[in-house]
């Protein structure tokens, strides 16, 4: 049996280390194939490991001194704090010590660390943040949800086959449905990127593109992967978390409103509880940063217990299934087509 290592930063997140250890104990518990490289202050992580029974002799601890925060320029702590837990992480990877990395830190520092240490796959220009959501028919893939603001029609030709792949090696989708987010779905709405982007996608037939996604049938889930510029993806992102906060919020409300309302609340409380359970997106585990010649995974910085296993497990199934190996072939299939037409 092939043994899956994963590096995993410590110290990033809110919860950290405290939800970053106990989530890793999860995900050992859960899969015998897999061995934890933990990077962070040894001081502050080695006695949470007394918890971890048998499982302790698949972590190994490596002392971390420094700490990328949330309030430092991403860039600078990138290049200045290589004995931090997050960078020397990235560099397991790309020293072939750990098959993927897992974090909780700070996005902007993972997505120039990613780029700067683990390195792009040749013929990806931008790697992408891709979260799975859950929608109303099924999950769906945002890509990119807040990697990439400023985008060129050919990085969003980019993010289908990425997003493609995805679906269908990790979350088994067969022939994943691609659209491109837009303001109509007829092909000669949007803007100018958008237009490009559409001219580009319906000529490949590397993956399946199934036309343009109004934002109000985002979350329908009709589409498997929902592919949009990085800007676009995190307004997307950052409403419906806000928007299904609020009307859980609302439920609670109305349903104490009255006599009457309380009553109906008990008798509803089963269903409500089982639909907070599907909405949750900690399900389907962190975004991966796809398009980097590893693995690398970015929990939720509040991601609890939970969250960062699930963030964990997502990072070994990526690995397991070569989601890596599979945009490398499918850029490849691209390419040649585009060659033919020339």
């Amino acid at each position: 049996m092939k043994q899956i290592i994963i590096a995993v930063d410590a110290m990033g997140g809110d919860n950290a280390p405290g939800a970053v250890v106990r989530g890793c104990l999860s995900a050992l518990r859960a899969h015998d194939d897999l061995a934890i490289r933990l990077f962070g202050r040894a001081e502050a992580v080695r006695p949470l490991l007394e918890e971890a029974g048998s499982e302790k002799s698949r972590i190994e601890l490596i002392d971390a001194p420094d700490e990328i925060t949330m309030h430092d320029e991403p860039m600078l702590a990138v290049r200045r704090k290589t004995e931090s837990s997050m960078v020397k992480a990235l560099m397991d990877v790309r020293e072939k010590r750990a098959d993927a990395v897992v974090s909780a830190g700070s996005t902007g520092a993972l997505f120039l660390g990613g780029m700067a240490y683990v390195r792009v796959v040749r013929g990806i220009d931008r790697p992408a943040l891709a979260p799975v959501l859950p929608g109303l028919n099924k999950p769906f893939l945002l890509i990119d949800s807040g990697a990439n603001a400023d985008c060129q029609p050919r990085y969003l030709l980019q993010f289908g086959l990425m997003g493609s792949v995805y679906m269908n090696r990790v979350l088994g989708v067969k022939t994943p449905d691609v659209g491109l987010v837009n303001i109509g779905a007829e092909d000669a709405k949007g803007n100018r990127l958008v237009k490009e982007a559409y001219h580009l996608m319906s000529a490949q037939t590397v993956y399946h593109f199934a036309g343009n996604c109004e934002a109000r049938d985002v979350q329908f889930g009709n589409f498997d992967v929902v592919v949009t510029d990085g800007f676009t993806g995190n307004v997307i992102l950052k409403y419906a978390e806000g928007l299904t906060s609020v009307l859980f919020k609302q439920m609670k409300l109305a349903a104490k409103s009255s006599v009457r309302a309380k009553l109906g609340g008990l008798l509803l409380k089963p269903a409500l509880s089982s639909l907070r359970e599907k909405m949750n997106a900690d399900e389907y585990g962190g975004a991966p940063l796809i398009g980097l010649e590893g693995t690398v995974v970015k929990a939720h910085g509040s991601s609890n217990d939970f969250a960062f296993g699930k963030a964990v497990e997502q990072a070994r199934l990526m690995v397991l299934r070569d989601v890596t190996g599979r945009i490398r072939e499918g850029l490849a299939e691209i390419s040649a087509g585009e060659a033919s037409r020339v």
